[in-house]
């Protein structure tokens, strides 16, 4: 049984005429009585009278009328859904990001993506990088915003898409409360990893990114970290880090909105002593950086939600660069066209 016979047979049963009924489908008369007859056979009962030249519908006929308007109707709302889909008016877009990133500046992209297709439904999973690599390899996510490199050559297409500065958060005026700095963080505009070394650290749980980048640097430097804390989410830790616990290596965009939080530039470097502003960066050597990029599988063609969302996210870092609107510590690495 096939579509193009059930629409046959309705346009027929309708109208009660076949030669009516093929002009009404543009078809040929020939060709829709030989559908006709071949869904006949295929149901092994006749659906038309044709006594007296006259077409009435048989009881079979009268009993497959209604399933076939419903199966045709079905299709047209598969077809409409379908078509729906692809011109945005409805869809999933199943999406990851880092902790920093969902209290950075995600909330405005997503903003952007809602007005401009509020049909599309969003569902933001918030992780550690690595554990985002792992829900897009199951599947289970669409796109992933994830730290590069990406480790164990997952099968994953990845654009960085920005580059964040990393910064050692501690309690803003601390030294003026307790007329000194209680995480013993010299007084200058800049750190460096060395200075790190027997500060008691608040720590990430494992599977963040944030936490091998750290520790990583420290082991670099010769040295052991000591943690005050560890195993918290990015809220718990700078809540700690405000209670007084200990200080934190976080991306400086998460500062933001955290009055009792200051964030003082690393450097991996020994060089450099002079004194120089915090909003000018570090006076010598690179800052300690990580690099964020829009992940997906390479097996799966993005879904037309999906793409919508990776070129409102790029058009949002480029026009946010241009207008010098990016979080501190945070460019672009979205090409400008």
């Amino acid at each position: 049984m096939q579509l193009q016979q059930l629409s046959y047979f309705v346009a027929v049963a309708e109208v009660r005429h076949f030669t009516q009924a093929a002009e009404l489908l543009r078809v040929a008369q020939p060709s829709l009585s030989k559908q006709i007859r071949a869904l006949e056979s295929e149901l092994g009962a006749s659906l038309f009278s044709r006594a007296r030249g006259n077409i009435t519908l048989t009881p079979a006929g009268e009993a497959l009328l209604p399933l076939a308007k419903r199966i045709l109707a079905d299709v047209d709302t598969a077809r409409l859904e379908v078509q729906e889909l692809a011109g945005l008016r409805r869809g999933r877009v199943r999406l990851g990001a880092t902790p920093s990133l969902c209290a950075g500046l995600l909330g405005d992209v997503l903003r952007r993506f809602h007005d401009a297709y509020p049909g599309i439904r969003i569902l933001v999973e918030e992780s550690g990088s690595r554990d985002l690599v792992k829900d897009l390899t199951r599947g289970s996510l669409d796109l992933a915003l994830v730290i590069l490199p990406l480790h164990g050559d997952p099968p994953l297409d990845s654009a960085p898409i920005l580059r964040e500065h990393l910064v050692v958060a501690s309690p803003a005026g601390a030294e003026a409360r307790a007329g000194r700095d209680p995480a013993q963080v010299p007084r200058r505009s800049y750190l460096r990893i060395s200075d790190l070394r027997d500060r008691p650290l608040v720590m990430f749980r494992s599977g963040y990114d944030l936490r091998e980048a750290t520790i990583g640097a420290c082991r670099a430097a010769g040295f052991e970290p000591r943690f005050a804390v560890e195993g918290g989410e990015m809220d718990a830790v700078l809540r700690f880090v405000e209670a007084g616990l200990g200080v934190a290596v976080v991306p400086s965009m998460v500062l933001a909105g955290r009055p009792r939080l200051r964030g003082t530039p690393l450097v991996l470097s020994e060089a450099g002593e002079d004194e120089r502003s915090a909003a000018t960066g570090p006076p010598h050597g690179p800052g300690l950086l990580r690099t964020v990029a829009l992940a997906h599988r390479k097996d799966v063609d993005l879904t037309h939600a999906a793409r919508a969302f990776q070129d409102t996210l790029e058009t949002f870092l480029v026009e946010a660069a241009l207008a010098g609107s990016l979080p501190p510590g945070v460019e672009t690495l979205v090409p400008h066209v």
